[in-house]
């Protein structure tokens, strides 16, 4: 008896750390981070629900809230943070002096919102405008070969996704590649700017 004020007063303080942890969880900006925050808040509701009696619940919370429910949002997050660029496959596009110069740019800009960036080879230039219309990529990479060699032209990228079009248009340099947002009223052609178009609805 003379252990219990002791001990409700640690449950009180482990308590303290539950809106805690849940705040940090809530205003975490990288996903992998509130993740790893997610875990602690489910191992704390777990050290209290122990602590207060109630064993089979502090399982439940420890195999199924926490370790199964992180799990599945790992999984998910690495399958959606993604962003999928179609590409014409074979050595054409990739002779052009911006190519990798491009691809590390993006790689960069891309890591720095969490995202990854997933090459997807076409065999021509229709089935890479089809596959962007058909939403299988959010962006496909295009290579202005008339008129100009491949070496003096910087790629251009059609992307469907308004923030991605948003990030790539005011982020990535002209002189690496220039960004435009597709619509589906339109067709999948080279863009005359690296601006985005008008917004529609």
């Amino acid at each position: 008896m003379a252990d219990s004020p002791i001990m409700s007063s640690y449950a009180y303080a482990i308590m303290l750390l539950l809106p805690l942890s849940a705040a940090m969880v809530i205003f975490q900006q990288n996903p992998y981070q509130a993740l790893v925050m997610r875990g602690i808040l489910g191992a704390i509701a777990a050290l209290v629900y122990a602590m207060l009696g109630g064993g089979d619940v502090a399982l439940t919370e420890a195999l199924v809230g926490t370790m199964l429910a992180i799990t599945l949002y790992v999984v998910a997050v690495r399958s959606s943070l993604v962003m999928r660029l179609g590409v014409l496959e074979g050595e054409g596009a990739k002779n052009n002096l911006q190519w990798q110069p491009m691809l590390d740019y993006l790689r960069a800009l891309l890591k720095r919102y969490q995202l990854r960036l997933e090459l997807v080879s076409y065999a021509d230039d229709q089935t890479l405008h089809q596959a962007l219309a058909a939403k299988e990529v959010h962006g496909i990479c295009l290579m202005n070969r008339t008129g100009q060699t491949a070496e003096e032209v910087a790629p251009h990228i059609l992307v469907r996704v308004r923030r991605l079009a948003e990030i790539l248009a005011t982020e990535l340099p002209a002189a690496i590649a220039e960004a435009k947002l597709y619509c589906d009223d339109e067709p999948a052609t080279l863009p005359p700017s690296p601006t985005l178009t008008e917004e529609h609805s």
